[in-house]
């Protein structure tokens, strides 16, 4: 039986929370995320989101903390992307072992798993992207948030700078930031630029081809 969601610790809750404010973000844009909208959403007692995230500021924060959160544990269940580099725990390098063969191998496995983050991002996982573009607006006019949304970045980063070391980039965190960069364009150029409308279905082999050609110039570049 299922733990009731006021009954629920107060991790989860705050998991809970930080969740439903994200979801909140992707449908109706920061006009729509309250306190009391979040508490009525997520099916818990007035006050409680206000309870554990006092301001809207530290509600924001936890979102960007719970993002990053969500996108590494995506990197994650692509295997691959991890078994060419050395990828361990959120926001830190550590060894789970590597792919044996050659660089242009690897390079191909790498490029397939981004293309499969990417396809999810796109699809299944389209609403959290665009929160995570819209929230990350907000820390740029409100510099109570800069910090928390600089370190909430830094995972990505660290794991790009891994996989990009393993596949033999001379500036791994150079190459790892440029990658990061550019991912991020193509997720924002297809969700909310200006191909978001004309662009037709994400399709896996295109992105697999754009994908190694970014790889392909981040380490030739690096």
């Amino acid at each position: 039986m299922s733990t009731p969601r006021a009954s629920r610790p107060a991790a989860d809750r705050r998991t809970l929370i930080a969740d439903t404010a994200i979801d909140l973000v992707a449908t109706s844009g920061l006009r729509g995320l309250t306190h009391r909208a979040v508490d009525g959403s997520a099916g818990l007692p007035a006050g409680s989101t206000s309870y554990y995230f006092r301001t809207r500021t530290a509600l924001i924060g936890a979102c960007y903390a719970r993002l990053a959160e969500l996108d590494l544990g995506d990197v994650g269940d692509f295997g691959d992307i991890g078994s060419v580099g050395s990828v361990g725990s959120v926001g830190s390098v550590g060894d789970i072992g590597g792919v044996h063969g050659s660089a242009a191998t690897d390079r191909e496995t790498a490029a397939a798993a981004l293309a499969g983050l990417l396809h999810r991002w796109l699809t299944v996982g389209r609403a959290r992207q665009l929160a995570r573009f819209e929230l990350s607006l907000e820390a740029a006019r409100n510099p109570e948030l800069e910090a928390d949304f600089h370190r909430a970045g830094q995972g990505a980063r660290a794991r790009a700078s891994g996989i990009l070391a393993a596949l033999g980039a001379p500036r791994p965190q150079e190459a790892g930031e440029l990658l990061v960069a550019w991912t991020d364009g193509l997720l924002y150029d297809r969700l909310a630029g200006a191909l978001a409308r004309s662009r037709p279905a994400p399709d896996l082999t295109e992105l697999t081809a754009v994908t190694r050609r970014m790889l392909d110039a981040v380490l030739a570049g690096s």
